[in-house]
């Protein structure tokens, strides 16, 4: 194959100095006119539109309190989750029932079983709450047996009570059947409570139980049923926790009657890493809250070798557990009327997740 090679322009020995300079300033010329055609063009070019942004897609400023640490076993979806249950999630009361005996108000909100108290109140002072049903995504049973037991009620008189008011619902509305009580729900923190609920299996085994007892060996389901923290409010001292050096360092937590006891939100509100021995222990928010990054948690035959197992724990160990406990105080701690992120908005957030199993 041949290469044709491009003419070769050359200039005679007797070109003019004065050519060599035109052709100089003229080369320069050029590269200047180039340069500012280029520049014009990048001036007038428009910017690039901004992405657009689905209806669909969640954004939640971060504000400075809150502070969505390795707490959380997934920071980002807790605070979209959050986010969106605030703005979506509806629950229906039902209205049946007399106030002034077991129905619809707390006996009070004070003492060892304040959860139910609170949560009775709070749910009423919240946006939460609906007066539609329609619209609703849980149902609520507002039935005490805190009341009952308040009022010297007997096992046997609640769970026929209990049985026949809600029969009564199933009977009255066509809510329930639409999946056999996998929409409701009924909240109790008194140790009688689960039991004022034999009378009627579908409750046990349907609904959502939000329960102060949730213990594995008596029939609690983690992916079904809610673990309500036991707060014994009002607490006797300000929260503490602001001072690693003149503290307690650690409170031992023994279940009490049942698995669950208010010595554990003691002593998160006192600023103590709580030691935590009870077995088949579903603790509140776990599904939610990473506890062994807070807490020390146990089984009970490690009770031998408590000591050791806490001469173990290094102080910049101990430092990472007291500051992380500092930062979920808000979450065992009840308002009225709520606020963000405390007890009853976390059991809020507890019911949101498990709504979206439920198929009608």
């Amino acid at each position: 194959m041949t290469i044709t090679k491009p003419p070769q322009l050359s200039f005679s020995a007797a070109s003019s100095p004065l050519c060599s300079l035109k052709g100089s300033l003229l080369t320069v010329a050029v590269l200047t006119f180039l340069s500012l055609f280029y520049l014009s063009l990048n001036s007038l070019r428009t910017p690039p539109p901004s992405p657009i942004v689905l209806e669909s897609t969640i954004h939640v400023p971060q504000t400075k309190d809150e502070d969505y640490s390795d707490v959380y076993h997934s920071p980002d979806s807790f605070r979209l989750n959050y986010a969106e249950m605030e703005r979506k999630f509806k629950i229906y009361i039902y209205p049946d029932g007399d106030p002034n005996t077991f129905f619809q108000t707390p006996r009070k909100v004070t003492g060892k079983y304040a959860s139910e108290g609170y949560f009775f109140k709070n749910i009423r002072e919240s946006h939460f709450r609906t007066l539609d049903p329609e619209e609703a995504d849980l149902f609520f049973v507002p039935v005490s047996p805190h009341k009952m037991r308040g009022n010297g009620t007997s096992y046997e008189e609640m769970t026929v009570i209990v049985r026949d008011y809600v029969d009564g619902l199933i009977a009255k509305y066509p809510y329930w059947n639409r999946t056999l009580g996998a929409d409701h729900f009924f909240v109790t923190c008194h140790d009688v409570g689960v039991r004022a609920f034999e009378g009627s299996p579908v409750m046990i085994k349907n609904t959502i139980r939000v329960v102060c007892s949730p213990s594995y060996n008596v029939g609690f389901i983690p992916h079904k049923d809610v673990a309500l923290p036991q707060v014994l409010q009002p607490f006797a001292l300000p929260a503490g926790g602001n001072d690693v050096e003149n503290r307690t360092k650690f409170c031992i937590c023994p279940g009490g009657s049942q698995v669950n006891s208010a010595r554990i939100t003691d002593s998160i509100h006192y600023g103590c890493v709580p030691v935590i021995l009870s077995d088949y222990y579903d603790l509140p928010f776990s599904d939610i809250l990473d506890w062994r990054k807070f807490a020390v948690v146990l089984r009970e035959r490690d009770v031998y070798d408590l000591k050791q197992i806490l001469k173990n724990i290094t102080q910049s160990e101990f430092v990472s557990l007291h500051n992380n406990l500092v930062k979920v105080q808000k979450h065992f701690q009840w308002n009225t009327p709520p606020v963000k992120f405390d007890a009853f908005h976390m059991i809020m957030y507890e019911l949101w997740l498990r709504h979206h199993v439920i198929k009608y």
